[in-house]
């Protein structure tokens, strides 16, 4: 399909720089294809569920994945950022490097201080290989449990660059840029639909009978990059990590049996989900890199419903939610957020999308 079907403008006034307070206080657009749109807030999903559904979260947790140093190559010395976007070994992470013109394969990077200050704690790593756009494979001096230390000691919460253009991050992100339910390290971004719950939504939710299942998918930063190809046949997605238990496979086989609706919380959740189903739509437990990449005309084989924030013009996930709810759907309800001042992106508000069914409703 072609790439500018999912382009929109976005107003720079519309991009969330800080999360709405208390979380759950954050709009909520729900859309239902064929049957219009309704402004909400998150508190109110309780009452848009009924006993008996099961919401299904991404519980990664967020690093401090960003990384500042110096480059060294002989006398010659420069100034560079790395992000962390996959670990593929206790002491190797991919990495995007910029700028990406001053690395090469051999490059000595001593992260954690720059040309004019000295270092807060000491993190080395050597370029092993080189890739395209600035990708890189560090191999770590640390390895496991020692380099994750490092990493918290001397690493920044890697805000997405729409809002780390506009301001640093400071020791609030740290906190606001994680959901209250993460527990399994590895991310280099929150999976954002997240970040909206609190403990009292979920003892409202509990109350109403909704279960919670969690699945892990570790968001890589190539989340963020935009598609640069004129077609989608021609993008090429990152590959992120991801795991789903026999547990929580059987719950949301049985919530399913039972006529339970599955909600996914998230893109991320739902791209592991529909990686770990098999044609039948049963979902089995999977582990492994996934690169998915859903757009208009995949058929879903799991997910009921999808919370998810406002999504970058054409970005993959534009294209996922266009998927899921249908393009022209998905076009007038952002058109509609945009007119009514919802808050975009990360720290952005929420949509509860119902999925557009075979017949287009």
């Amino acid at each position: 399909m072609r790439v500018d079907l999912f382009d929109f403008e976005l107003p720079e006034a519309r991009i969330a720089l800080r999360p709405a307070e208390p979380r759950d206080s954050a709009r909520m657009l729900v859309v239902r294809p064929g049957q219009g749109l309704d402004d909400r807030i998150v508190r109110d999903l309780p009452s848009l569920l009924k006993d008996g559904d099961v919401l299904v979260f991404n519980d990664t947790r967020v690093i401090p994945a960003q990384l500042k140093g110096i480059r060294k190559r002989g006398e010659a010395m420069a100034q560079v950022e790395a992000t962390l976007h996959m670990r593929v070994a206790p002491d190797r992470w991919r990495a995007f490097m910029r700028p990406g013109k001053r690395i090469a394969a051999g490059d000595r990077i001593h992260f954690g201080h720059d040309q004019n200050s000295c270092f807060l704690g000491r993190l080395d790593a050597t370029v092993i290989e080189k890739g395209e756009a600035g990708e890189v494979l560090l191999g770590f001096d640390l390895s496991g449990p020692f380099l994750d230390e490092a990493l918290h000691a001397v690493g920044h919460i890697p805000l997405p660059p729409y809002i780390a253009s506009k301001r640093d991050d400071d020791e609030r992100d740290r906190r606001d840029y994680q959901t209250i339910y993460a527990r399994e390290e590895g991310a280099v971004a929150a999976p954002t639909a997240g970040l909206h719950f609190t403990p009292e939504l979920f003892a409202a939710l509990d109350a109403k009978g909704i279960e919670r299942r969690f699945v892990t998918l570790h968001v890589g930063a190539g989340t963020f990059l935009p598609v640069k190809a004129d077609d989608t046949a021609d993008h090429k997605m990152h590959a992120e990590i991801g795991s789903v238990s026999a547990e929580t496979a059987e719950a949301l086989n049985a919530a399913r049996a039972r006529g339970g609706r599955i909600v996914a919380v998230g893109t991320t959740s739902l791209r592991l989900l529909e990686s770990a189903a098999r044609k039948d739509g049963r979902i089995e437990a999977w582990s492994g890199p996934t690169d998915i990449f859903i757009t208009p005309g995949y058929r879903f084989k799991t997910a009921d419903m999808l919370m998810t924030n406002f999504h970058l013009p054409r970005s993959t996930l534009f294209m996922l939610v266009s998927a899921f709810s249908g393009l022209e759907t998905m076009r007038s309800a952002y058109a509609h957020a945009i007119e009514s001042r919802y808050r975009f992106y990360s720290y952005g508000d929420a949509s509860l999308l119902f999925r557009e069914t075979s017949d287009g409703h």
